[in-house]
Formats: structure tokens, sequence, C-alpha cells
């Protein structure tokens, strides 16, 4: 059965379910850890397994700083499904969510999805004042109706494994690290704009992808990666930055993939970067052929790297 996504608790009614709350963004390996529980648990009872999100990220509402996501909605929805869940509710979140206590949020989830059994993350807490620990989430369950179920924390040599961490190795582009913490390969999903043409006056034509700017962008520089184009799959160089070497006075990153063995107009569609491994930093080349001479190793080195 597909995947439903919803965007809003209002917008859905079950009459039993077994469900996780969170933010999840990334969906790294530590949230995979709950998910599994739940969709195993789920499924072996014939019932749905429901997953709880919310957006903006609770960060950005309580003026934490300009959070970059891991995952956007519809991204994490997806990964969501592909594990197995099949419901998604995208909740949004605003002060007012923030001060609903634990037991009337705990009451809506009883009354809109049919709660049996909710599993939790060591750390989850919900609820004004972040009351709604494991502790107190299972008193309100027994006067509710449901259980309860704490997956452990999930730690390798580096500790915990989080979405701040995740966030830092790729805005640094530790991208293989990142994979490994994430448990899949990080992904950039955006529409096909144009650009200034420069890549094909090369030689080597690019798709400038135009991104959703709450979206964590890798650190500037040179990756491998798989690209996805509707329902075809390509290996592709793709370069982050701000193109030195043609243009000085440029801020905002430009996000540009050069697909191997492919060559047609795909103006307004939409691709989809999957990052393998970054090959270099962002340079400045003393020439147009030094940079030519350069984009040809990056795509060397890639048809390597992804070699099947």
């Amino acid at each position: 059965m597909p995947m439903n996504h919803h965007y809003s608790l209002e917008g859905i009614t079950l009459q039993n379910s077994w469900l996780a709350v969170g933010v999840f963004d990334g969906v790294h390996r530590g949230h995979q850890q709950i998910i599994s529980t739940l969709t195993r648990g789920a499924h072996a009872q014939g019932i749905p397994a429901v997953v709880v999100t919310f957006d903006p990220h609770p960060a950005r509402v309580f003026g934490r700083g300009e959070i970059k996501l891991l995952t956007l909605p519809a991204e994490r929805a997806d990964l969501l499904g592909e594990m197995g869940v099949d419901h998604v509710v995208t909740h949004p979140f605003n002060r007012n969510v923030a001060n609903i206590s634990a037991f009337d949020f705990m009451k809506s989830l009883v009354d809109r999805l049919g709660l049996k059994h909710l599993v939790l993350g060591y750390d989850s807490t919900l609820g004004r004042n972040r009351e709604g620990n494991a502790t107190r989430l299972t008193e309100i369950g027994q006067e509710l109706g449901y259980t309860v179920e704490v997956v452990p924390a999930l730690s390798d040599e580096s500790g915990v494994i989080s979405s701040t961490e995740i966030r830092k190795l790729i805005s640094t582009g530790v991208i293989v690290e990142a994979t490994r913490l994430l448990g899949h390969l990080y992904r950039l999903r955006g529409t096909v704009v144009h650009g200034d043409h420069r890549g094909r006056e090369l030689g080597y034509p690019t798709a400038n992808l135009d991104h959703d700017d709450q979206k964590l962008i890798p650190a500037n520089g040179v990756y491998a990666c798989w690209a996805q184009l509707g329902a075809a799959r390509f290996k592709a160089a793709v370069s982050i930055g701000v193109r030195p070497t043609v243009r000085t006075a440029q801020r905002v990153p430009n996000v540009e993939a050069y697909l191997l063995g492919f060559d047609r107009e795909i103006y307004s569609e939409t691709l989809e970067l999957e990052f393998v491994a970054r090959l270099r930093d962002e340079m400045k080349f003393p020439s147009l052929m030094a940079l030519v001479d350069q984009i040809h190793a990056d795509v060397t080195r890639t048809e390597q790297l992804l070699k099947s």
C-alpha cells in the first residue's frame, strides 16, 4: 500500500494505529530504529503504522536560529514511506501547538488516529514545556487506553547519532561520514532552471537546480552524485559554489549537475541528486582551459567512483 501524506491532523481519521511522533529530520539511523520498531509491530497486527511530524522545525518557531533542514516535508515523508510507514502527518507547528498540554495532544491523537501503541525515542518529549516524557506519556496512556514502547538510543564510536551532528558534516562537505550516520545518501531535489549556459560553452552542459532555501546545501565543492530524472538514473558530477573562475561578484552558491552520457533540455523538470562523495574544494583556475581540464578529471573520477 502506498504511503499517504497528510498536511494536518485534521486531514486524517483512523480507527486503530501504532504511532511515532517527532521531527525526524534526516530520517537517520537512530530514527530508522524507531520506525522499524513501529512498522514491524503495526504490520504484525495488521494495522497502520503512522508517523506524526512537524513543519516548520520547532527550533525555528522558538527562535533558535535559521536551522537548515536535512529533509523537507515531502522528502521526509518519502523516506518514511520507503521504510513502510502507511501514513505520514506533517502537522503545522506554531506557538499555539507548542502550548498544548501533553494530555490534550495525546487525546487528539487517540481521537483522530485511534492510537493503540506509541513508539518513542529514548529522549522524546512533547507538549507544553516538554512535559510529555516517557513516564508522563505512559501515565496518560493508562488513562486514554494506549501503551508505550521506548526505543533506546543508537550509538556508535562517534556517540549518539543526531541530526545536529549530520548537519555539521554535510555543511563542511564530509559526505561519506554523513552517509554512514544517515544510513542513506543525502538528497537534494529541485527544479531545473536556466543558467548562463557557460557549461555548454565549455563542453559540459549542466542542469542548474533551483532548490528550497530551507534545505541544507553541502559545502562548496565538487561531488560525485547519482541523479534521478523521472524513472531514469544517471551518474553526475555536481558543482556547488560561486564559480570564482568566471564570476567574482556572486554570493549565493549555484548547484550545477553534469549528467554523464546525457544531453537534452530538461528545464522545468524535477531533478534529485544523491551525494556519494566529495571530490574536491571549489577552486579558482588561472584560465578557462585549466578549468576544462579539471572538469574532465572530475567527470572521469565520478565515472570511476560510481561504477556499478
